[in-house]
Parts: structure tokens; C-alpha cells; sequence
């Protein structure tokens, strides 16, 4: 249905404090892309558009005539139509603060207390503290971690942005660490080696701070406050290219344009529409939007119940409950509360903001969290229409989309109705989801009962569920058989049999997962009878029955079923050791000083890839990619896609006029394609809009092929390798194995990772007019191996190519041989046409296209004596590479060198090998194959530990290297180190304490458990060859005595540059303040090497060392002559003296070799030793766990900075959490990706942090080969983060081991709620087992768990 083509109305609001008027407004235009289009304003980054990741976050101000207040609130500006905004005022990053003008205390705060690294999260991060500041000044703990709850970073692990949002809290009385109002630190410190004069924790000097003060922020503009206190009435159209929208000013216009528009969508916040417009192509040619009428945004309280308007945000719903609760008994208020509940978890606060209640009900996914409580609560919607109004209830037949429960052509949503509870009567919510924040939930569930009076008889039961089906479920049946049914254990077992029964999921249920939602299902009856059981036995709402009615009272061990983890706010404490007493104040090196980008992150300023403004003629180009796995390119039709406008061509592999890529590798796929998501060809357009659509229309015609293979097992029967096996091997395995006392074999999966960083890939190439010369800008860790990969793809000199790197929006590995390929695409595409290109990946192509870390599959046999100590050890690691070889050959070397770990075993022999299967190619990702190689011989470890009946911690003290000896593979070492990690780690975690405060809290909680391990870390940094070791450097000194600083290396997000101009002011003997860097740039400084394997400040360093001093021996007869004179006043000098001031550094690189077929070398410079112990809790009825505490040891030796290296450590920590806990790829069994977004892969959030997070740099450590004896730490800390897989592992074994089961099962990570909810076993689980489970079973609850066991004795209620 179309509209007359005509002119749209006038558009009209603010944006920091200045008025936009826009008369064409396309409704399909959203606020992120008019922000970054049309103001320029880029601060708010497209990181994901979808909604989920919080790098857009802007502040909306509405001014509500009814309360007479402004709300401030934020949103994610990825989804806001721009249409949507008549009468708004935004605030971006850019109108908050400017290093140009004046820094917000926001600003300043999150840059220099260091909780910005890549930066490309933190305008969305200053943007939500923003908002949460203009509502509540001395926001409490619990607003902060809400406010950030939506929000993404991939490089800082939270805490430091945590910790500055921490300064606007009201201060806290005494240490929360200790409770004894004397800090822990203190009391810790002074008995430590070295004593406290020694140690620092501060690494900001929160006292510098400037105040805030709320009286300096922007004012509502008068002109919307005048617009919203006398609304114009007038119906509002915008008409763009293919939708219309309509805003009417009445409800009654919104009913009369819903009547002649009966199957026009209303559009509200955007949140479900948006996505699904964006992602699954969805289209609706008329949207109406009801944000003008306040009608739909009434509130009504009555003496029987509760209506909210369908058009309040989720947010506005959540404030109405948290009053009505503060208001009235709680009898009155259990409904409310279980919403309440929901709401806490409910995506993030941006998008709580921006969806409505009514877009919620009506759209009734089937992992909705709302509708299932609103239906077991009775809740009736009030329905409008030209007619009049109508009500009908929100049941099981309204969830089920029923016609005859359904919205009648013409009708909306106006309210929704909620009834008070009333005495005898419990409501409950549960869910279970990936993580605690912003995740949908994989079940969830609403249940009521009603008793009737003075008794436990069932007289009304309700429950449903989400997730379970393609819309909410109701169990009708079930509720009917139990009504009459005493509140009893032999009702609990019926019930469990009738909701599995009821609530079927076959076992080709969409989502997967059936046994573990199946389990959930009853898991969660479980925690509801429990909780009305202990309602009734202790609740205030239960007087003592007439008829002396007695309830069961629950057994003490059970009690622990009852409650959820909460997410609180983290505490940590940072030590590192301070710098030399003796050491100039203007000398930087050691201390924490703030990243160079600090405070351009936070103020927007900073300039990205795609931050470029638009050159001009330039135009835009979106990849083709497979949609099959395995098959031969019969045609590619473009003729659909170059017939529509703006498309300007396509380019295909007959292109490219040089090299398309490798035989097995091409950059754009020729005959046939070898996975889902390959690059086939390439639409350049004058938009990225009109290019990314004509992709749609580019017809590949396929013929599919055999084999099609997924997974490693399919690889290994199939014989299919990318290159041969690796092999280390040190004594005489086979014989010590027949001198053991004991062998134990397993296996272990590691599952895949993206990388996630928040900047996509992206490229800028712009031809020049001479020479065939190129300029690119790229989002790149080796800007080089673009130049070169440019180079052969053209067939042109790699002199005419300069590739520029400002700074990348992190990388992990992902940005080192990706971004050629992509580069080489786009500057195909620039000389074919002449134009600029500009190639912008969107979050789910680049999921779809790039890879990640490889999975991993482990097979060990272990041979030990019945002490603990191992005498053989044989390991074989498969890795799935993907389909073609990249860096896996590598991966696979760099894995079986550093599978030893920490640990010396005489008889050892370890191989690893890549397979070659169906899957976009893996690629290099930090920590190149340990982190899931570790993960195999740390088991190995657990599973002696199981057999000897002794702590596993013991079995790695036993194990480990204790004095100067040599790896497998000959090299020698000092472990000295890393016996000091170890000792500290056990020492600052009090862990044998611990360890049996876990042994306590196990025995009395069934249901419950906690674990607690510590992990040893010996990690290898650098590449294994001397080549990629070299480094230069290009220091100029201008007559102003100012400094240009060029080097090799590229800005991640892990400070290079910072550390670079740290090195060059102790060298130079002059301020950080004298010094600048630029950027990277092929041009400056020639055939560098990529930024990875942790030694990028190392070697680049140690050339800007070199530069800096040849530049001082050249300016020493000058300074000798005139001793007194300024650094301005001896550059003026050797400038009149025709004394060069610039010069090159070079280095020439640390050794490195590795020769496979003796099975030897010195591959690595150094290594970088840690340890970590962590403490978690999970439940075993739901999966979910808490990380209670995390202790981490690492030896950095003398750091350059320790705020940079801390945060890299716990970056590093956080990601490898993601990798362990959360982090999962799903594919279809066609072999398409379906996590890819962040609502399907979920990286860990601000609320999964350890409850307490310390991190300590090991004090008086020294190596003499790195620059000023520091050392590199960018990837080490990823391993780290198995403590919490181990720890969970514990905390299973220790369930398994009180249900009698074997503690040596198969562990899989990530250890996601799924797997640690089945692995422990019980009744529930049993009840659950298979896809086909019996329909009728024996009372299992009544058999392997006797009445008398969960009802130990009866009182009076």
C-alpha cells in the first residue's frame, strides 16, 4: 500500500543546544547515520547496528507537559528513525565536552583514570554516564553498573570505566574490602617483601579531579519547551524513497489512519523493528508512530490494580512499579515485583529507554521476559479503535497469535491492566540467559498460585514460559490437573512430569539446546515450590490456620536453591611497583601516564578509519559472499544489481589486473567457493545504502560439491589437513607409561572465538591522478602487508602505495592478515573506476567473513604415580583452520611449542595439526593457540589431581619447573619468576584459606557450590624468527624543539604511541609535551612488521631508543658548550651548525629460530610468567555462576607504564573470560553463521566481571634483554582467565561428587550455563534425558530423593 507521492513536513529539533530544520527526511534515515552524514558529528560510532553494543549511545531530552520535568535519557542512536525526533533535543559526545573548548568531568574522568584503550567504546560509555548524571547527580552503585549495562568494550575489561564512574558515587565508610574501616591494602602491604614504601596502588590521582557541577549542562531549549507545552495537533508525514511515515498529533487521528491503514505497523522504539529490517530484510512500505500522543502515555492507579499506557517506555514501566511497590503491601505487589525483576535484566538501559510496553506485548517473540508474567498475572489489554474500546485478557491464546484472541484489523494497543495480587497468592520470574546483562534469555518463566485460604491447597495456578516455543507457552493442562493438589513434594514431582509433558520441545527444536531448556522448564517449578514453601513457612503474609494446617519446612542444604546472583559493582585493588626515588618527576618511564588518545577517545574527537570525512567523487562498496559451503560457481548475473540507480559497477575477479591472492587463497572466489561467506564480487555505488541493496540482486548460480565438511571429527575421517603434523618429543614416552601407577586419557573441546573488535573493517582508498599512485587508509595491524598485497593485486611497484594508520578500533589478531584482502578488493575497485572507495564491513559481514581463534580438540594420555607426579604425558591437539591456510600452520607451531606450560615432565611428547574443513578460514587471535592448548594440559592436570584424590594445586606445584633448565624443544630458562608469581598468587589470594571456606559452603549447600582454582602461566612472547623482530624508527626535531615521533608499530588501543614518546622523553631528557606522533604510515617508516605477539613496544621501542640517541650524540658538543642553555636554545644551534636533526632507528631484532625437524631452537626472546586463582559460585539448578574473586600475579619486570600494562592484562583477562564462559559460535547445518551480532554472541558485559578484581605486578623483577627491562604483556593474560573455567570445573566436580557421580567427565568450553547446568546431573536432569524423553516415569524425585530429605520437620506456618 502506497501513499501519494508528495511533499514531506518539516522536521524540526535540536542537536547540542542548536536548531535542525530538515523538510525531506527519509524515514528510513536513522539519527546515527544523520549525525555522522550530515552534521559530521562521528563521535557516536557504528559499531554493530543493531542496537547491542552501545557505541552510538547519544542523550534524547523530551520535556513531558503532564509532570511539568524534562527526562533525559539515552538511547542507541543506530535505531532512532530520525523521523521519530519532531520536538527532541540531542546531545552527542562532541556537545557534552572538546579538548578545544572545556572537558566535562565525564571526559576527564574516564580518560585519566585509564578506561579507554581503542576508544572506539568510549563515546557510548561517556554518553550513558552522561545520562545517568543529568537524572541522578550522586548516581548509586547500582544506577552506575544499570547505566552501563548496555554498553560494549572489548579492550579494558571494565573496571577502569567502572571505577571513573565510581567518583560521582557518594563515598562508601571504610574499605568495602574488609569491612573494618582500616584498608585491606594497608593491612596486606606492610607485611609484604620490599615493605609498602615500595608498592603503589593509585594509578589516578582521583583528587584532581575537577567537580561536577550540574548547573553548567546545556538547558532544554525554550523553543521545544514551548513546542511541547502547546503541541501542535496536526498529523506529522515524512515520505522517503520507500516507506511513509506518519505521526499523528490526537489518538483519535492515530485510529482513524490505523482504519484506513488497517495492516500499517506502529513504530515506537525501534528496538524489534529496526533490527529485523536491518538484518532479516523485513519491509513495510507505512509506518504510524504514536510518540506524539500522550494519551498512550498515561498512567492509572486504581484500588484493584495498575494500568500503564502502552506508548510508556520500559523504563518509565520500570519506575511506575518500583513506586507502586514502595506504595502498597507487598500481598498487593507480587506481580509487580516478578516485572520489576525482569526489567532489572532486560537488555540494556538504552534499549529499556527506548522500547515501549505496547511494542513488547504485541510483539510477542517467544523469549519475551514480560509477556509471560503479565499472562500468569492476569493482565487484560485495553484495545482501541474508531469503534470504541475492547478488552481481552493476555492469555495463552493471545501469545499463541490466535485469531479469535487476536488485535482485529483497525485496533491498537492503548493500556495495559494489572491486577494487584491478593492475599494467599505468590508470583514468581525466572530466567536463564548466556550472561547476567543485555542477553535474551535462552528460557524464562511466570508462575502464580493462589491457595486457598489458611491452607497450602491449590486453588488457582498459572505458568508459562519463554523460549520454548515460537511464542510464549502456557501450561493450561497442567495448572487444571493440580488444582486441589496440597503444596507438597508428591505435587512437585506430578507437576515436573505434567510440564514436560505439556510443554513439549522436540529435539529439533529451533535454538538446539532442548535437553538443557527441557531441564529448565522443571529446574525453574523447583525454585518457584521452594520459594512459595518458604513464603509460607516464614513469610509475613501466612498467620497461623485455623485448622492448625502445618507446612513442610525445607532442609538447610536445599535453602540454597532460593535466590539469584546479583550483579554488583566491583571492587579491585592494582599494585605495581613505584619508580625510583631518584628518578627525574620529567621522566615518564614507570609511571602510569594517562594514553596519549585518552581524552580525544572520550571526547569524540579521535579520528577513526570511517571517521574520514567524504572525499570527494568517492564512492562506496559492499562484498557478495557465498551462501553455500562447498560448490562450484556456475554464473554470477549482475545485470538486476547495475540496472539500479546508483550502482555504478561490479567487480569480479576478471578485474583484478595483478594476482588474485594465493592458488588456494583468492581474494575474490573463481570457479568455486569453499565456504559460507567467501568474497565473490564486489557492487561500488554512490551510497553505501544503494550498494549494499544491489548486493541482494547479484545472482550466483551454484552446483554444490563433496565433501562438505564442519567440524574437526568430519576433517579427521575424512583425512582433510591443511599441512602437516608438528611434533615435539622428549624422552621415552612409551616406556615411562609402563612405569606408572596410574594412566588416565581424555579429551577436551575448545570452542571457537570471534574477535569481536569494535571497529569493523574498514578501508579508505583514494587513486591519485599521477603515477598510479594509491593512498589508503586502513583499519589494520600491518599496514605493510596491505601495501604489498595492494602491490601484486594491481601489478604496480609497492612504492606508488601508502597505506596510513591513525589508530585501529582494536584487533586481536583479526587485523593483521584480513585487512589485505579487503584493502586489495577496495583498491581494485578505485582503479577500475577511478573514484575513491570507501569499504565499510557491517557487524554481521564481518562475522561472517573474517574468522577467529580455532577451535580446538584434545586428546591426552597422562601416566603418573599415585603421589602426583607425572611421568609421561602424550598430547594431540586438532585445530579447525577453515578453508584455507592462513595463519594456521603457524597457530599449530606456536601450540605445540607452548602446550608445556609451566610444567617440567621428563617423558613428554606433544603434536598438533590443522584441519581443513567448510568454515571461513581462522586466523591469528591473541595468544596464537595457547589459551586453548593450555586449557588441554591444565586439564591434564585436574584429571591426576581427580585420580589422586588430591587438590589440583598440589598436583601443579609438583609438576612445575623449579630450577634453570630446559623447554621441550631445548631452550633454556629461569622458571625463578614464575615460582614467585605462584607463591604470591596463593599468598594475595589467601587461597588455602579459601580453599576451605569453599569445602565449608559446599557441604552445607546442595544446591549451590562454589570452587576456587590457581593457575600457573609461562608464555612465550615474539615471533619465532629473527625477521619479525626488526623495528625502525624516524625522530625528527623541528627549530621550535619540538619533536615528531614515527615508528613502526600501530595504536590498537595498547598505548604504543604512549610508550613510544615515553622512551623519547627519558632519551631526549624533555617532556611527553615536546613529542608528537602522527601516525603510522608505510611512507615514514618502510617495511615494518606486523603489531602482535605482544612485542610491538619492545621492538619499536628499542628503534626510537636508537634514534633518539644518535639525535643527543649529535647535539652533545652543543649542549657541552652551552650547558645552561634550553632544549629550544641547543636545537637553534645545531640547526645554524647544519647538524642533521632527524634521524633513523633501527633494530635489528631479538634472535629467534625454531628448527621442526630436530625438534629444537631458541624460537622466543623471552617469556612472561603469571598466575591467577579464581573463586566462583554457580547454580546448579540453572547454570549460572558468579565469579566471586579474581587474583592475578604477573611479572611485567620494570613496567613503562603500569596503568597501560594493567589494563592490558585485564583485557586480556576479560576476553579470555568471554572465550571460557560465554562465547559460542553457532552455525546452521549448512554451514552459515548464526551468532552474528552481539544478541547471538555474547562477550562479557560490565556485570561479569569478578565481584573483586586485583591484579599485581610482580615487584623487583628484571630481565636485561627488553628495553629498560620491561616486558610485553598484550596477550599473556588471556590464559589467565581458565581460572574461572577451572574454578567452575571445581564447583561441578564438587556437585557431581555429592550426587555420586564421576568426576572425570568431558569438559567443553566455554562452560556456558548450558553445559555446567547438565553436567550437574540430577533427578531434573534425568526427568530431561534425550530429545524423545518417556511422557510417564517412575516418581524420580520420590526415588533418588526421599520425601524426608527436603521436608526435615513440620511447624506451624
Amino acid at each position: 500500500m502506497s501513499c501519494p507521492s508528495q511533499s514531506s513536513d518539516e522536521l524540526v529539533f535540536f542537536v547540542n543546544g542548536r536548531k535542525v530544520t530538515e523538510k525531506n527526511v527519509d524515514p528510513e534515515v536513522t539519527l546515527l547515520v544523520f549525525l555522522r552524514k550530515s552534521l559530521r558529528l562521528t563521535g557516536a560510532k557504528d559499531a554493530c547496528g543493531t542496537g547491542g553494543c552501545g557505541a552510538c549511545t547519544v542523550m534524547v531530552s523530551q520535556h513531558d507537559p503532564v509532570c511539568k520535568k524534562t527526562r533525559h535519557f539515552s538511547v542507541m542512536a543506530c535505531l532512532v528513525p530520525l523521523c521519530s525526533l519532531h520536538g527532541a533535543a540531542i546531545t552527542t559526545v562532541e556537545g557534552v565536552g572538546s579538548i578545544k573548548t572545556r572537558l566535562h568531568p565525564v571526559q576527564e574522568r574516564i580518560a585519566k583514570s585509564h578506561g579507554t584503550q581503542c576508544g572506539f567504546c568510549t563515546p557510548g560509555m561517556v554518553m550513558s554516564l552522561y545520562a545517568l548524571l543529568r537524572n541522578h547527580p550522586q548516581p548509586s552503585e547500582e544506577q552506575l553498573m544499570e547505566a552501563l549495562g548496555g554498553n560494549l568494550c572489548r579492550c579494558t575489561g571494565y573496571r577502569p570505566i567502572l571505577e571513573s564512574g565510581r567518583t560521582f558515587c557518594p563515598e562508601p565508610s571504610g574499605c568495602q574490602q574488609s569491612g573494618t574501616g582500616k584498608c585491606c591494602l594497608d593491612q596486606k602491604e606492610s607485611n609484604s617483601p620490599g615493605g609498602k614504601s615500595d608498592i603503589c596502588t593509585e594509578l589516578f590521582v582521583k583528587d584532581e579531579f575537577q567537580p561536577l557541577d550540574p548547573t553548567q549542562e546545556l538547558i532544554f531549549p525554550p523553543e521545544l519547551l514551548r513546542m511541547a507545552e502547546n503541541p501542535e495537533k496536526q498529523t506529522l508525514t515524512f515520505y522517503g524513497e520507500r516507506i511513509t511515515w506518519t505521526s499523528p498529533g490526537t489518538l483519535q487521528d492515530l485510529l482513524a489512519l490505523k482504519a484506513k491503514y488497517p495492516e500499517a505497523l506502529l513504530i515506537s522504539g525501534n528496538t524489534c523493528l529496526g533490527p529485523a529490517m536491518k538484518s532479516q530484510g523485513h519491509f513495510y512500505p507505512i509506518l504510524l508512530s504514536p510518540a506524539r500522543i500522550p494519551d498512550l502515555r498515561m498512567v492509572t492507579k486504581t484500588s484493584d490494580g495498575l494500568t500503564i499506557g502502552s506508548g510508556c517506555s520500559l523504563t518509565q514501566v520500570k519506575d511506575t512499579l518500583a513506586e507502586i511497590i514502595s506504595e502498597l503491601p507487598e500481598e498487593k505487589t507480587q506481580t509487580y515485583r516478578a516485572l520489576l525483576k525482569h526489567l532489572q535484566s532486560l537488555a540494556g538501559q538504552q534499549i529499556r529507554n527506548m522500547a515501549t510496553l505496547g511494542g513488547h506485548v504485541i510483539s510477542r517473540h517467544c523469549y519475551s521476559d514480560l509477556n509471560p508474567i503479565l499472562s500468569v498475572g492476569s493482565a487484560v489489554l485495553n484495545l482501541l479503535s474508531e469503534e470504541g474500546l475492547r478488552q481481552i485478557p493476555l492469555d495463552g491464546q493471545f501469545l499463541a497469535g490466535l485469531v479469535s484472541a487476536d488485535l482485529k484489523p483497525g485496533e491498537i494497543l492503548g493500556s495495559v491492566y494489572i491486577p494487584h495480587s491478593q492475599k494467599w497468592e505468590f508470583v514468581s520470574a525466572f530466567r536463564q540467559a548466556q550472561c547476567h546483562q543485555n542477553a535474551l534469555p535462552e528460557v524464562n518463566a511466570a508462575m502464580r498460585v493462589r491457595f486457598k485460604e489458611g491452607t497450602d491447597t491449590i486453588q488457582e495456578l498459572s505458568i508459562a514460559y519463554g523460549g520454548v516455543g515460537s511464542s510464549a507457552t502456557t501450561a493450561h493442562s497442567t495448572c487444571q490437573r493440580l488444582l486441589g493438589r496440597r503444596w507438597n513434594a508428591l505435587t512437585l514431582d506430578e507437576a515436573c512430569r505434567l510440564l514436560l509433558d505439556e510443554v513439549s520441545l522436540p529435539g529439533s527444536a529451533l535454538g538446539g539446546k532442548v535437553d538443557f531448556r527441557r531441564t529448565l522448564i522443571v529446574s525453574f517449578f523447583f525454585k518457584f515450590y521452594l520459594e512459595v514453601l518458604q513464603e509460607l513457612t516464614v513469610g509475613v503474609t501466612a498467620p497461623e490456620p485455623a485448622d492448625s494446617q502445618r507446612y513442610p519446612e525445607i532442609a538447610d542444604q536445599f535453602r540454597s536453591a532460593l535466590g539469584e546472583f546479583q550483579v554488583t559493582l566491583p571492587q579491585g585493588i592494582q599494585t605495581y611497583q613505584k619508580v625510583d626515588s631518584h628518578q627525574p618527576l620529567q621522566d615518564p618511564v614507570g609511571r602510569p601516564i594517562m594514553h596519549l588518545s585518552g581524552l580525544k577517545h572520550a571526547t569524540g574527537e579521535a579520528i577513526f578509519c570511517d571517521d574520514i570525512p567524504r572525499v570527494d567523487n568517492e564512492l562506496f562498496m559492499a562484498l557478495v559472499t557465498s551462501t553455500r559451503a562447498h560448490a562450484r560457481i556456475v554464473s554470477i548475473d549482475s545485470s538486476e544489481a547495475l540496472d539500479l540507480p546508483g550502482v555504478v559497477d561490479v567487480i569480479t575477479a576478471e578485474d583484478i589486473p595483478g594476482t588474485n591472492g594465493d592458488e588456494d587463497n583468492k581474494l575474490l572466489a573463481v570457479d568455486k567457493v569453499l565456504c559460507v561467506g567467501q568474497v565473490i564480487c564486489a557492487v561500488v555505488a554512490e551510497t553505501d545504502v544503494q550498494a549494499k541493496r544491489a548486493t541482494d540482486k547479484i545472482k550466483v548460480t551454484y552446483e554444490d560439491l563433496k565433501p562438505v565438511i564442519f567440524t574437526i571429527e568430519d576433517a579427521i575421517k575424512h583425512n582433510s589437513f591443511l599441512c602437516p603434523e608438528k611434533t615435539l618429543e622428549q624422552g621415552n614416552v612409551e616406556e615411562a607409561f609402563e612405569n606408572v601407577d596410574q594412566i588416565v586419557e581424555g579429551e577436551i573441546h575448545v570452542g571457537g572465538q570471534e574477535h569481536f573488535y569494535m571497529e569493523t573493517q574498514r578501508v579508505l582508498v583514494i587513486p591519485k591522478t599521477e603515477d598510479k599512485e594509491l593512498d589508503m587508509y586502513v583499519s589494520t595491524q600491518d599496514p605493510a602487508h596491505v601495501q604489498k598485497t595492494v602491490s601484486s593485486t594491481l601489478n604496480i611497484p609497492i612504492s606508488r602505495i601508502t597505506c596510513h594508520v591513525k589508530r585501529v578500533g582494536g584487533g586481536f589478531g583479526g587485523k593483521v592478515a584480513r585487512p589485505a584482502v579487503f584493502g586489495a578488493i577496495a583498491a581494485v575497485g578505485a582503479v577500475k573506476t577511478g573514484h575513491p572507495i570507501r569499504l565499510v564491513l557491517d557487524r554481521e559481514d564481518d562475522m561472517l567473513i573474517t574468522g577467529g581463534r580455532h577451535p580446538l580438540f584434545g586428546k591426552y594420555k597422562v601416566g603418573f604415580m599415585n603421589s602426583g607426579r607425572i611421568k609421561a604425558l602424550d598430547i594431540r591437539c586438532y585445530l579447525n583452520g577453515g578453508c584455507t591456510l592462513d595463519d594456521s600452520e603457524l597457530v599449530t607451531e606456536f601450540l605445540v611449542l607452548k602446550l608445556e606450560n609451566a610444567y617440567k615432565i621428563r617423558n613428554l611428547r606433544l603434536r598438533g595439526r590443522a584441519c581443513m574443513t567448510n568454515l571461513p578460514s581462522n586466523t591469528a587471535f591473541r595468544g596464537f593457540g595457547f589459551p586453548q592448548g593450555a586449557l588441554v594440559t591444565e586439564s591434564c592436570i585436574t584429571a591426576v589431581a581427580a585420580k589422586c584424590g588430591l587438590p589440583p594445586e598440589k598436583i601443579r606445584e609438583k609438576n612445575m619447573y623449579k630450577t634453570v633448565d630446559k623447554t621441550i624443544y631445548k631452550q633454556a630458562f629461569s622458571p625463578e619468576p614464575l615460582i614467585r608469581c605462584w607463591k604470591e598468587c596463593l599468598d594475595k589470594s589467601s587461597f588455602h584459606i579459601r580453599r576451605t571456606q569453599v569445602e565449608e559452603f559446599n557441604k552445607k549447600n546442595y544446591w549451590k557450590k562454589r570452587g576456587i582454582a590457581v593457575v600457573p602461566m609461562k608464555f612465550s612472547v615474539g615471533f619465532a624468527a629473527t625477521s619479525y623482530h626488526q623495528a625502525a624508527a624516524l625522530v625528527h626535531i623541528y627549530t621550535d624543539g619540538s619533536v615528531l615521533v614515527a615508528h613502526g608499530g600501530n595504536e590498537l588501543g595498547q598505548g604504543i604511541h604512549t610508550k613510544m614518546l615515553q622512551v623519547a622523553s627519558r632519551e631526549l631528557r624533555i617532556p611527553m609535551s615536546h613529542l608528537h606522533v602522527c601516525e603510522t604510515s608505510t611512507a615514514t617508516v618502510p617495511n615494518t612488521v606486523a603489531t602482535a605477539a605482544s612485542i610491538g613496544a619492545d621492538v619499536n621501542g628499542r628503534a626510537v631508543q636508537d634514534a633518539c640517541q644518535i639525535l643527543l650524540r649529535r647535539l652533545e658538543p652543543i649542549i657541552k658548550k652551552n650547558p645552561e642553555g634550553s632544549w629550544r636554545d641547543w636545537i637553534e644551534a645545531a640547526f645554524e651548525q647544519r647538524i642533521s636533526l632527524s634521524a633513523t632507528g633501527y633494530f635489528r631484532g631479538y634472535k629467534a629460530f625454531m628448527d621442526w625437524e630436530k625438534g629444537e631452537g631458541d624460537p622466543f626472546p623471552y617469556y612472561v610468567y603469571g598466575a591467577a586463582c579464581s573463586e566462583v559460585e554457580i547454580d546448579c539448578l540453572t547454570g549460572a555462576h558468579r565469579k566471586i574473586r579474581t587474583d592475578i600475579v604477573m611479572d611485567a619486570c620494570c613496567s613503562l607504564n603500569p596503568a597501560i600494562d594493567v589494563g592490558q592484562i585485564e583485557g586480556a583477562f576479560i576476553q579470555g573470560m568471554g572465550l571460557y564462559t560465554t562465547e559460542e559460535l553457532h552455525y546452521s547445518p549448512e554451514g552459515v553463521l548464526h551468532s552474528r551480532s552481539p544478541n547471538e554472541y555474547k562477550i562479557p558485559t560490565a556485570a561479569d566481571i569478578p565481584e573483586q578484581f586485583h591484579v599485581s605486578l610482580l615487584p623487583s623483577s628484571q630481565t636485561p634483554l627488553t628495553i629498560y627491562s620491561s616486558k610485553g604483556l598484550g596477550e599473556s593474560g588471556m590464559f589467565l582467565a581458565s581460572s574461572v573455567f577451572f574454578a567452575i570445573a571445581d564447583a561441578v566436580a564438587a556437585a557431581r561428587r555429592q550426587r555420586d557421580l564421576a568426576e572425570d567427565f568431558t569438559a567443553r568450553s566455554p562452560a556456558t550455563p548450558e553445559r555446567v547446568r547438565m553436567a550437574c546431573a540430577d533427578q531434573f536432569t534425568d526427568m530431561c534425558e534425550g530429545p524423545d524423553a518417556p511422557k510417564v516415569r517412575v516418581p524420580a524425585l520420590l526415588i533418588t530423593w526421599p520425601l524426608e530429605d527436603l521436608v526435615v520437620s513440620y511447624s506451624k506456618a
